[in-house]
């Protein structure tokens, strides 16, 4: 049986190049926040309209001045098509989670590639756990 490690692969490789709403991604990392906004989904459009945050405002430069490393807690901030390509350290509460952006990512939170919660893996049951193991013997 061959080994499962080798027979994973990462991501299965595109075959025609990403568009989003009919845009390459080169042509949305050209455009301006202004003609951006009427391709946007409506809760990043509404977010975008009403204006960025400080932190927002700042986080945007650092990523437009090629800082190397940037950290960042701002789980509410929009994937800009600027961002593609790099890697941004988001805070989930605990640690700082490396992301690297794919093209489907854009126009989407921060904070929805960073998971807050650990997934449940519970334990077998032990003695005294259930109704059942009341007459199961000790020994």
């Amino acid at each position: 049986m061959a080994n499962p490690r080798k027979t994973q692969k990462r991501m299965p490789r595109r075959r025609e190049e990403f568009t989003y709403r009919g845009h390459k991604i080169d042509e949305l990392k050209a455009m301006g926040l202004t003609e951006l906004v009427p391709i946007m989904p409506a809760r990043v459009r509404r977010k975008v309209v009403r204006g960025l945050s400080r932190g927002e405002e700042t986080l945007l430069k650092k990523i437009r001045t090629g800082d190397r490393k940037v950290r960042t807690h701002l789980r509410e901030m929009i994937v800009m098509p600027e961002m593609i390509g790099r890697t941004i350290e988001i805070h989930n509460g605990k640690e700082f989670v490396k992301v690297e952006f794919q093209p489907e990512s854009v126009f989407h939170f921060l904070g929805e590639f960073a998971l807050t919660r650990k997934r449940v893996t519970h334990g077998s049951a032990g003695i005294g756990a259930t109704r059942s193991s009341k007459y199961v013997p000790l020994k």
